[in-house]
């Protein structure tokens, strides 16, 4: 076994000693510091594109996404100065008065709340053709908000490389004007998407949503105080993924997958994410 080199370095005073490829976010995680993420997660490819986890790091005149940075030797970082959090909350607001974030995730949440955002200091969003725009609903799996869209790509590297490796979807256009796409526009059904749901798994505002919970949210019967989550193991094939059955009122609404899980990695396949009607049918019925 090769034993990695240890680097040593300072992170908002105290002293730090990580292995070296470890980014500034690895190890404030390593030492308890709760660094926000938008656009990073565990299981996908680090893209820097929210900027909600910068820092300051000394010798550099910008600042730097921990996300994505190594950490180097006698680096010295600071995670909570005024300059860091006035980046975050400024991009926290930008963020908030240009989408619907009603249904993001708790974590989102509670950044806006941590860093005291006021979003509607950059006016009202009512009249914005991102927030104007209707749910596509094409298919009977999955909604597409993308009034609830931050560009976080989550989406684009779940379809690509680092799950489903279809490409179905990607950022199209530039500048106001970018925006998740299917291959040239087209509609849903008739691009490359083979509807495995790994793009919902990692969406952290409900811009990508199951179809069951968009209906129970229109009709008002949506109720997660109500819902038990039930850990189970996929009984489609032998490879062992591991569900999450969201039960509310004795009914399956949604299945997710836990992001730890050595098989899944919180990716499924359409079977498994899908293909839960089955179990709510009653005996007899085709």
């Amino acid at each position: 076994m090769t034993l990695l080199r240890q680097v040593a370095l300072t992170i908002d005073g105290k002293d730090v000693r990580v292995p070296e490829g470890t980014t500034i976010l690895q190890a404030c995680r390593a030492r308890g510091i709760d660094t926000p993420t938008l656009c990073y997660l565990d299981t996908l490819t680090p893209v820097n594109v929210c900027r909600v986890c910068v820092v300051e790091v000394d010798g550099s005149r910008a600042l730097v996404p921990a996300c994505s940075r190594p950490v180097e030797p006698k680096m010295v970082v600071r995670t909570d100065s005024e300059r860091v959090r006035h980046s975050r909350r400024l991009v926290l607001e930008l963020l908030a008065s240009s989408v619907d974030l009603s249904l993001a995730s708790k974590d989102v949440h509670g950044y806006l709340e941590r860093y005291g955002a006021v979003p509607e200091r950059f006016g009202r969003k009512d009249g914005i053709a991102t927030v104007t725009q209707p749910p596509a609903i094409d298919n009977a799996l999955y909604v597409r908000d993308y009034s609830r869209c931050i560009l976080c790509y989550k989406c684009v590297e779940a379809c690509g490389a680092d799950a489903q490796n279809t490409y179905a979807i990607a950022v199209a256009g530039r500048g106001f004007d970018a925006h998740i796409s299917t291959e040239s526009g087209r509609p849903l059904p008739e691009s490359a998407c083979v509807y495995c749901g790994n793009c919902i798994g990692v969406c952290p505002t409900g811009a990508l949503m199951f179809k069951s919970e968009h209906d129970m949210r229109q009709d008002g019967s949506w109720d997660e105080s109500r819902q038990a989550v039930t850990t189970t193991i996929c009984p489609y094939c032998g490879v062992g993924c591991n569900l999450e059955l969201h039960v509310q009122d004795n009914r399956i609404v949604k299945v997710t997958s836990p992001l730890d899980h050595d098989v899944s990695n919180g990716h499924l396949c359409v079977k498994g994410r899908f293909g839960f009607e089955f179990v709510q049918r009653r005996a007899g019925e085709t």
